[in-house]
């Protein structure tokens, strides 16, 4: 049965930092593209940083900078870092998997096939 799990959400504070790990079994996640997406209330879900199964990693023109992707494939755990954060940030945090594409080629939240259920980040000013 496949299952994602996103954990290190949380509260902080504007200029901090925060690591958010996503836990996979149940298939090769780390022969598989993988990303992060989040939602803020009233808004859409929006990608936030993806990942081929090689390490490559690749960001939306809106999330340079900030934010890093990373795998550790012995683990199969995909990491996301992010410094500086803003209030913008605020978000429900998802980890996504495309179930046969070891290559990463949408950002689409529907060409990805396994989710995690989130996990909050809170960004106080």
């Amino acid at each position: 049965q496949v299952h994602l799990a996103e954990s290190g959400g949380g509260s902080v504070q504007a200029g901090g930092s925060l690591r958010l790990s996503c836990t996979t079994s149940g298939f090769q996640s780390s022969r598989r593209c993988m990303a992060w997406f989040r939602q803020a209330p009233g808004k859409e879900r929006e990608p936030v940083a993806r990942i081929n199964y090689d390490g490559t990693p690749n960001y939306p023109a809106s999330m340079k900078g900030r934010f890093t992707i990373s795998r550790v494939v012995d683990t199969d755990t995909m990491d996301l870092r992010m410094v500086n954060v803003e209030p913008e940030d605020t978000a429900m945090y998802y980890c996504a998997a495309d179930a046969t594409s070891a290559n990463c080629w949408s950002w689409a939240p529907g060409a990805y096939d396994y989710w995690g259920r989130g996990t909050q980040v809170t960004v106080s000013s």
